[in-house]
């Protein structure tokens, strides 16, 4: 493992600017650390749940699997598995990065990946309660299957590109 270089001009940078946010406003910097400090504790559980099911993965599922049903070879299926499993889980886009990566790292395709984090993002099932009260049941239901054939042609072109 080499220097990362992007981590530490991101990192010095936000150093840097957390100093001259101190000199205009004391208060205010303490009142954002305050919220950043709350918004990642409450981000842990999420984090803890994905180590722990990045480690069983990687524990139980070997490469060659992994590679046969989220590779290349999985083919449009592996697309739309991918898309579902996104779709139903409620977790902060965020959160589910180091997941990927590390789907990636053991042979997932791109374009499963891209399918799991658009979808992750653009479609709502467990939300789809609170949409159709707020949106009406009809308008709540187009959204969110636009949105899941959307995410699947963005993952078809993200394997093309990328792939």
């Amino acid at each position: 493992m080499g220097i990362n270089i992007p981590l530490i001009v991101i990192n010095i940078f936000v150093l840097i600017s957390l100093i001259v946010s101190f000199f205009k406003s004391k208060e205010k910097s303490l009142q954002g650390l305050r919220i950043a400090v709350k918004s990642f504790i409450g981000m842990m559980p999420y984090i803890l749940i994905i180590v722990l099911f990045i480690g069983l993965m990687q524990g139980f599922l070997s490469k060659e699997i992994i590679t046969q049903y989220l590779g290349k070879s999985s083919g449009f299926g592996g697309v739309i598995f991918a898309g579902l499993v996104g779709a139903i889980l409620h977790i902060p886009s965020l959160v589910s990065f180091p997941l990927v990566a590390s789907l990636l790292e053991s042979g997932a395709s791109v374009m499963i990946a891209a399918a799991f984090i658009t979808t992750l993002t653009m479609v709502g099932f467990v939300t789809l309660p609170l949409e159709i009260k707020i949106l009406g049941k009809k308008i709540a239901i187009l959204r969110n299957l636009f949105s899941f054939i959307i995410a699947l042609i963005i993952a078809v072109i993200m394997g093309v590109i990328l792939g």
